[in-house]
């Protein structure tokens, strides 16, 4: 009987085939080692990566590698150091650098802000000469030929108005002047007058400083400065009539530039609020022309009637200070009151009765009647913006402060107020 095979027992080993048949064997890639075979099956020779260690009886080897500093096929000329970013030097450069070129820029600003304020003047005069010329587009003129109307009866208002005015006031003002001592000598005849003369000797003095002959050349500078002072003022006024008319002929492809800086999805809201803010400040611009106006031809009719000389040169005066916010209408005021008095105590005290009453009336009825389809502003908004705008730009900053405030408030009610309602 025979004994039981073990189950431990090993079997005997496969043959090993001493060689593989030709026609069989598969040419190895070049870069794969050929398998051993084993009685425990194929085993592949330990390799190392192409970049890695040698694999040797002794351990790993790393092969020799060139110096980091050293010159390569892709870095010809070396690697490159260490990034010098938070190097204390680098930064500081970097800081005073843009200081500098941030005062390089205010100081051009500074040198070119009369150029800048001209632009801007002539920018509003524009935006408020857009509104006739829209009301005759709505009449059936194209654009081209209702700015053309516009602008030409613009010129022809101040051709007109120098002409009537310029030679009047001319002869008028050195009349004024001549006859200054003799209204001070009049002025002495007052007792109330004479008795300030005699504690002050106020009259004796200005009545030096009128004969002394210096009056007239110290006012303007002497004829060379006279002269540059109305070279200066008719080249102004050129530019900004040319600017004016480049700006009403654009001001349609203006807005579309502007407008097409903002986001696609937020321009059709932009144009509504930049059309609405435009429209107010030509509704002012034109407003305030108009109540100046209204304040100059009723100053002369006064004038005419108290028999007060240079009524046309003391209206003219009173028109345009009129345009000033807040300050003007006084400033106006006090010069034709101050020519009353000249006349006579009895006139120059109803000169200044008269300004008073009507500076009531063109505050509380005239002035909103006008400008309650252009601007609405909060009264503490006008005087702040008046304000900010004199002190930033003088009369000019004064006369725009308003028209922006306007814009300010519309911008600050229509976009900020409904965003922090929906946070």
């Amino acid at each position: 009987m025979s004994e039981p095979i073990s189950s431990d027992r090993a079997e005997p080993a496969a043959p090993v085939p001493a060689t593989v048949p030709a026609a069989s064997a598969k040419a190895a890639p070049a870069d794969e080692a050929e398998p051993v075979l084993t009685s425990a099956g194929p085993v592949r020779p330990l390799e190392a990566p192409a970049d890695g260690p040698v694999l040797t009886s002794a351990g790993p080897v790393r092969p020799l590698e060139a110096p980091t500093d050293m010159a390569t096929t892709d870095l010809p000329f070396g690697r490159p150091g260490r990034s010098m970013r938070g190097n204390p030097f680098v930064f500081g450069f970097t800081a005073a650098l843009g200081v500098l070129t941030a005062w390089w820029l205010v100081q051009a600003v500074m040198s070119a802000s009369s150029v800048l304020i001209l632009i801007i003047v002539s920018l509003f005069l524009a935006i408020g000469l857009n509104p006739a010329v829209e009301n005759l587009q709505k009449r059936g003129l194209a654009r081209v030929v209702a700015i053309t109307v516009v602008f030409l009866g613009v010129i022809a208002v101040f051709a007109v108005f120098g002409l009537a005015v310029v030679p009047p006031l001319t002869t008028q003002s050195t009349d004024f002047v001549e006859k200054l001592p003799q209204y001070v000598q009049e002025l002495q005849n007052n007792p109330m007058i004479r008795d300030l003369d005699q504690r002050f000797q106020i009259l004796e003095k200005l009545q030096q400083y009128v004969t002394s002959g210096d009056f007239g050349s110290q006012m303007f500078g002497g004829v060379l400065g006279f002269g540059q002072v109305l070279i200066g003022a008719v080249f102004n006024a050129l530019t900004v009539l040319v600017l004016t008319l480049y700006f009403l002929g654009s001001l349609n492809s203006l807005k579309k530039m502007a407008y097409r800086l903002v986001p696609k999805s937020r321009r059709t809201r932009a144009g509504l609020l930049g059309d609405k803010i435009i429209d107010s400040i030509g509704g002012y611009v034109a407003g305030n022309l108009i109540i100046s106006l209204i304040a100059g031809v009723t100053t002369f009719f006064f004038l005419i009637a108290m028999k007060v000389p240079y009524a046309l040169a003391l209206a003219l005066i009173v028109a345009l200070t009129d345009l000033i916010p807040m300050v003007g209408a006084f400033i106006g005021a006090g010069v034709a009151s101050l020519v009353g008095f000249f006349v006579s105590p009895t006139v120059g005290i109803i000169c200044v009765i008269f300004f008073t009453v009507y500076q009531q009336v063109e505050n509380y009825w005239i002035a909103p009647s006008v400008m309650k389809s252009s601007v609405d502003v909060p009264p503490l908004a006008t005087i702040v913006g008046a304000l900010v705008g004199g002190a930033l730009l003088g009369v000019v900053g004064a006369l725009l402060g308003i028209p922006l405030v306007a814009a300010l408030l519309l911008i600050v009610r229509e976009v900020v107020m409904p965003r922090q309602e929906q946070v």
